[in-house]
């Protein structure tokens, strides 16, 4: 199963993709969407939806996994950060692929353990499990934990399905 994990943002959109089955996890790529402030919000969107439906059409995933918004100060930072899911979101439905939302305490205790990890203490994790050289980006290992959430909770989801099905 291929799972394309999503940090999305309306100046950094962090992206990775995580290849799992058989108890393996398999870093394919990461990387990050960054985009002009000085530009106006439409044309950020606009390069966020184009590089992500590259990113779809290149690597094929099987399903989409997004960080879920979360309880933000700031209304204008969590209206633009819903913007930048919406678009996320729209390139997946128009793609055929199944989206699936996580909050941020669900990624981290999915990969940490703990809810209230830090950004830090996520990257040393993806580094860890993905065997990676080097600690990834923070953008790009938020949205490779959210990739790897959705493997974690897909197979426990899967086990529990075959589970009832024998009762």
């Amino acid at each position: 199963m291929r799972i394309l994990g999503i940090d999305p943002g309306s100046l950094i959109t962090g992206y990775g993709i995580v290849d799992g089955g058989g108890g393996k996890l398999v870093h394919v790529c990461d990387g990050s969407i960054a985009t002009d402030s000085k530009k106006p919000i439409h044309e950020r969107l606009g390069m966020i939806f184009d590089f992500l439906q590259v990113v779809l059409i290149d690597y094929i995933p099987d399903a989409v996994a997004i960080e879920d918004i979360f309880l933000a100060k700031n209304v204008k930072s969590a209206i633009m950060l819903g913007h930048a899911r919406g678009v996320a979101i729209l390139c997946a439905a128009k793609a055929g692929i199944p989206v699936f939302e996580y909050t941020p305490a669900k990624v981290k205790q999915s990969v940490v353990g703990y809810g209230n990890a830090t950004k830090e203490q996520v990257q040393k994790m993806i580094k860890t499990l993905l065997k990676m050289p080097v600690v990834p980006k923070k953008d790009a290992s938020d949205a490779l934990a959210v990739a790897i959430c959705h493997m974690h909770h897909y197979r426990h989801q899967t086990l529990v399905s075959r589970f009832t099905r024998y009762k």
